[in-house]
């Protein structure tokens, strides 16, 4: 018999190929570039989870890619940046930086995961560059040991790992209906090139981009169980390594130290110290609110017990003191006010605090300072430096290893468990927190960190008043208003501060009491304001006769001068 109408007794139909069992969404082009992005995010997050959770382990804290690399880069920020990132955001400065780092390796992964989706050797360069810098970053480090490289780069190994398996996982896959007299088979292999692998009716094989083949699908089901799994290994890292840092945490040893009573007891803080005017700074400033500028982005953590204070270079005898040595000491309280040379006309990096500490200058002499030397530079545990002039030690006034402040412990983000304080001199050349280390110098052999950028090596503080209240473009009522505000000028005095309103005459301020030479003072005046807009200045004259300038300067490189004025609105 002959064939049947409309077939083929000797060539049977083609048999459709079998779809994979799979839960399968359609690849278009838009899909797979936010999946590639998103692989490359994944990967950084799984970098610096395990990257942490390598430091937790080591209890390296300061080699934590993060912390390492913002320190490096606050290291290599200009004066200019620097002073302009403290004037807008004060003790919130190094947030903003490690907000600022984020944000970047966020950009820096999505793209990686981009370049990664066009070729895969690319992205894993991207990453391994990555944990370069921030091994070189652990490394440069002023306490840097070999170990601080481990982290970055067991975290950047980690991150390619993540990312070569994400890659893999949304790599497409292709589910074609085959075409008249063709059989299409997908052989998505790594290193395809893109392409997909059709099979024709002869058995050759024909290869075919994947971006223009109208059946690529991802295995959604595959790619969100891998990238589920990234996302759970970064966390479950990241949160370990923060509980193992967190075993270097030195609060309950804080809470355990008892100071002993001074043998020098402060003079009491007068009656009237504190202005009685509504929104007026306090006297004493609260630990809270004392301000803070320092480079360190991970606050050191200084157990007392294993704590002591080297004394050496220009000597006749180095000293060497425990804590338990320095509580054994004659320690003195006294009130003292700090400032921070980055202070600006008017601005409020300064404050008050009665501290308890071992007189310096006892611990000089008992070293036995060498004819020449007229520097100390100090050394913090995490490595800064800073320089202090010998004269300012040795004559007369309060320098001291301080253990207290405001009759408690020092609070670890003001230098627990032991720290400078030298009255008169700016922040950056007297006031080294977390002290371990005191080197008898020369300025011109060695440089502290500071001066190293270009700041003044002898830093007196300036004198310098502010208006406290009225507060800047505020709205008060036509009568008497209270204009006050405070003044200080360390280890000098205030002896007179005057105020004016627009361009008017000269008129005195009452001066509140001080216990000492070394605090900032108070003062008050009454205004008959009149209504309209009015600019009110402030000027203080010092101890030594010396008058605050009209003329403002930047803060660079010895700190800021200038009269302050706000303006104010009287309805």
């Amino acid at each position: 018999m002959g064939p049947e109408r409309g077939g083929d007794s000797t060539h049977p139909p083609p048999v459709r190929p079998r779809t994979p069992d799979v839960t399968g969404e359609r690849a278009t082009g838009p899909l797979r570039w936010v999946t590639a992005a998103l692989c490359g995010l994944l990967a950084a997050a799984a970098a610096m989870g395990i990257a942490e959770l390598a430091a937790g382990v080591l209890g390296r804290t300061s080699s934590s890619p993060l912390p390492a690399v913002g320190a490096g880069f606050i290291d290599l920020t200009p004066v200019w940046l620097r002073d302009f990132a403290i004037r807008h955001f004060g003790g919130n400065d190094k947030a903003v930086l490690l907000i600022g780092l984020g944000a970047g390796i966020t950009i820096a992964a999505l793209v990686i995961g981009l370049v990664s989706r066009i070729r895969l050797a690319w992205g894993l360069a991207g990453l391994a560059a990555f944990g370069a810098i921030g091994v070189i970053a652990a490394l440069t480090r002023p306490v840097a040991e070999p170990v601080d490289a481990v982290p970055s780069g067991v975290g950047a190994l980690a991150g390619m790992a993540a990312l070569t398996l994400l890659a893999r996982s949304a790599r497409p896959f292709l589910i074609a209906p085959p075409a008249m007299g063709e059989a299409a088979q997908s052989t998505a292999t790594p290193g395809d090139g893109g392409a997909i692998e059709v099979s024709d009716a002869k058995g050759g094989p024909q290869r075919r981009p994947k971006d223009t083949e109208p059946g690529s699908c991802i295995d959604r089901r595959r790619a969100l169980l891998t990238g589920a799994g990234v996302v759970g290994v970064a966390a479950a890292s990241g949160a370990a390594g923060r509980v193992l840092l967190h075993r270097g945490d030195v609060s309950s040893a804080r809470a355990d130290v008892r100071l002993p009573r001074p043998a020098s007891p402060a003079r009491p803080v007068p009656a009237g110290a504190q202005v009685r005017a509504p929104g007026m700074t306090p006297f004493r400033t609260s630990d809270r609110d004392f301000y803070r500028v320092d480079t360190a982005l991970t606050l050191p953590q200084v157990d007392p017990r294993d704590w002591t204070l080297r004394i050496h270079g220009m000597v006749a005898r180095p000293v060497e003191l425990s804590f338990e040595d320095l509580l054994r000491q004659a320690l003195i309280e006294r009130d003292i006010t700090l400032s921070c040379v980055s202070n600006q006309v008017g601005g409020d990096l300064a404050g008050n605090a009665r501290w308890l500490g071992a007189p310096l200058a006892p611990l000089l002499r008992r070293a036995g300072v060498r004819g020449g030397a007229d520097q100390i530079l100090s050394r913090s545990s995490d490595g800064m430096t800073l320089s202090t002039p010998i004269e300012t030690i040795l004559d007369g006034r309060d320098a001291m290893v301080a253990v207290g402040m405001d009759g408690e412990p020092l609070p670890i983000v003001h230098g627990f468990p032991a720290r400078l304080v030298v009255p008169g001199l700016y922040g950056y050349v007297s006031a080294t927190k977390w002290v371990v280390d005191l080197k008898v110098t020369r300025f011109a052999t060695d440089r502290a960190y500071w001066t190293r950028r270009g700041y003044a090596e002898r830093a007196p503080v300036k004198t310098f008043s502010r208006i406290d209240v009225p507060k800047p473009l505020a709205t008060v009522r036509v009568g008497r208003v209270a204009v006050a505000g405070t003044a200080w000028a360390q280890h000098r005095g205030i002896d007179a501060v005057e105020w004016q309103v627009d361009n008017g005459p000269w008129r005195q301020a009452l001066l509140a009491p001080v216990p000492g030479l070394d605090t900032w003072r108070q003062w008050v005046a009454e205004w008959d304001a009149a209504p309209g807009s009015h600019t009110l200045r402030c000027r203080a004259t010092d101890g030594t006769g010396h008058t605050q300038p009209e003329h403002r300067t930047p803060p660079f490189p010895d700190g800021a001068t200038g009269w302050h004025s706000v303006v104010v609105t009287v309805t």
